[in-house]
């Protein structure tokens, strides 16, 4: 069953999601991105070229001939990749596919909608009895 971890209060959704991207390509696993705002995705997608200067974070659609062999892929659909350990959801709905992944990661902005949002998905998952962990990034920089 898929672990839902909720990273909750990021000041900046992409910039932190860049950072979480690059940890968990550091520790050798292999991410999809998923927002169901394609503008966003478009916006992460050019962050990652620029997040870290002296790094490269290998990317690409996950709709792309090289996506079988690229650690961290993007999309705003519902895709089939071809991987399934982490997905990081950047929107403000489920990800479609979630429940094939071994783990998604929901990054929560500071605004009330995107909390708003959050919570409603929070319900969903609890109320089918997914394993959930919170993370209060206010709290861990303070």
């Amino acid at each position: 069953m898929t672990q839902v971890d909720f990273h909750f209060n990021a000041p900046d959704k992409l910039h932190y999601g860049c950072r979480l991207v690059r940890k968990i390509y550091r520790a050798g696993k292999k991410v999809l991105v998923w927002s169901d705002d394609a503008t966003r995705l478009a916006a992460f997608d050019q962050m990652l070229w620029s997040f870290a200067q002296q790094e490269f974070i290998p990317h690409v659609n996950a709709t792309d001939p090289l996506a079988a062999e690229t650690p961290v892929l993007l999309s705003s659909g519902t895709v089939d990749t071809p991987h399934h350990e982490v997905i990081v959801n950047l929107g403000g709905q489920t990800p479609p596919m979630f429940s094939r992944f071994d783990r998604l990661i929901e990054v929560v902005g500071m605004d009330d909608a995107d909390r708003g949002a959050a919570r409603e998905r929070w319900r969903f998952y609890r109320d089918r009895g997914y394993p959930m962990v919170r993370h209060d990034l206010a709290a861990a920089a303070g």
